[in-house]
């Protein structure tokens, strides 16, 4: 009686064998694994994100955490929040951009009058004051 019982454990391992599942299902984990070659793999995918524009700030951003905080990329990209947190990046960014150059420019007094009696001067003070608020996003938000 046993040698009949491991003859049919034989037989279901050869089945097995030269009939194996392109894909299976193992309940243990709740992984799908793909048959390749012969080895299963797991099928594993990054969870779809919406597609939000990153602009110059986030692809900056980007660049940085990919060169120097490989963790944390890898930490968003995998949890598909990559994308998301660029868009947010980008957008706190550019507010402060924005805010800067209007306190700066307000405080140096850098007006609309300034502007129509010398327009040289002006753009003068105003590249000046932009490059000024581009080193504090940079600084602050972008390089932190």
């Amino acid at each position: 009686m046993a040698a009949g019982k491991l003859w049919h454990i034989r037989e279901l391992i050869i089945r097995r064998i030269l009939n194996m599942d392109k894909y299976i299902y193992d309940e243990n984990n709740g992984l799908w694994y793909e048959l390749q070659g012969d080895y299963y793999i797991p099928c594993l995918t990054i969870p779809e994100e919406e597609q939000l524009p990153i602009g110059v700030w986030g692809q900056r951003h980007l660049r940085y955490i990919r060169k120097y905080h490989k963790g944390l990329y890898n930490s968003l990209l995998l949890s598909g929040k990559l994308n998301g947190y660029l868009a947010d990046l980008n957008e706190q960014a550019e507010d402060m951009f924005f805010r800067l150059v209007e306190q700066l420019a307000e405080k140096d007094a850098i007006t609309e009058a300034l502007k129509a009696e010398n327009q040289m001067l002006w753009v003068q003070r105003m590249n000046a004051v932009r490059e000024t608020a581009m080193e504090i996003v940079n600084h602050d938000l972008i390089y932190a």
